[in-house]
């Protein structure tokens, strides 16, 4: 009886072993939707008054975990039924990367004026966080379980449950972070002389918060292209063997796939657009 209990316990311990080191694994591959995650949130969440910031970006958060509610019964529930269905799904998001990110490069070379957004009530502001929160936790949900596909479901909803939500926490927190960083500084700046170690180490702060959100910016964009052009590496073995033959480092074939894919998908969206003009 002792040693059938002790042999349990062993079994338990050898699970949670292999799941911890699963979860790493998992987490590592959705670093880079990560890194997307949280300048898109920072950006978005740092349009309010300063006394609204926390509490939009607490609903937010509620949103954001009502997303995950969703995604990852739903995830598991395809991968059980239907699993070639979640291939295409992945192969779906690392297009939509690919655009999200060629279209970012695009912007960023060739810059040009966009259309100005109407006047969005707090609400709505709050929804489109929601649902663009929505688009990136398919993404972290798909490739976390991409890392877990072989395992038990078990294991399978333990992991991506723990990424997903361990995601969620972390992004959200840094997010508070950055859009409390400029008032952090007026408050140091506060009643001190503009000589004043704290007067400048404030208004350093202050400088600061629009500098990190664009630096995450852009290591979010090529983020995104190396996690898409990891996805199309991992699915389309001929990319492997032709980066292989000219000598490619992974990482530079992984960037020139995923923003030859945007590019072409860019393409198919502005010619798309050109024809509702035109018929409409």
């Amino acid at each position: 009886m002792a040693f059938g209990f002790f042999a349990l316990l062993d079994d338990i311990s050898t699970l949670m072993d292999s799941t911890v080191n699963m979860a790493k694994a998992a987490a590592k591959h959705t670093a880079g939707v990560l890194g997307d995650d949280l300048a898109v949130n920072a950006a978005k969440a740092s349009n309010f008054g300063a006394n609204r910031e926390l509490p939009v970006l607490w609903a937010i958060v509620k949103g954001s975990f009502v997303n995950k509610i969703i995604l990852i019964p739903l995830i598991l529930a395809l991968s059980y039924f239907l699993p070639k269905v979640v291939e295409w799904l992945l192969l779906f998001g690392a297009l939509y990367l690919s655009f999200e990110g060629a279209e970012a490069l695009w912007e960023y070379f060739f810059p040009h004026e966009i259309e100005q957004t109407k006047n969005l009530s707090e609400k709505e502001k709050i929804k489109s966080a929601i649902v663009t929160d929505f688009i990136l936790s398919i993404e972290i949900v798909l490739i976390a379980f991409s890392a877990v596909k072989d395992a038990s479901i078990l294991q399978q909803a333990i992991v991506v449950s723990f990424v997903a939500f361990a995601a969620t926490i972390g992004v959200y927190s840094l997010v508070a972070f950055f859009v409390r960083l400029d008032d952090m500084g007026f408050a140091l700046a506060k009643g001190h002389s503009k000589k004043s170690i704290l007067y400048k180490f404030g208004m350093f702060l202050v400088r600061l918060l629009p500098f990190l959100i664009r630096i995450l910016s852009v290591v979010g964009v090529f983020a995104m292209l190396l996690v898409a052009g990891g996805i199309f590496m991992h699915h389309f073995v001929l990319l492997k063997d032709v980066a292989k033959e000219l000598a490619i480092p992974s990482i530079v074939m992984e960037f020139l796939v995923a923003s030859i894919m945007g590019a072409v998908v860019m393409g198919i969206v502005e010619l798309i657009s050109f024809i509702k003009i035109k018929l409409f």
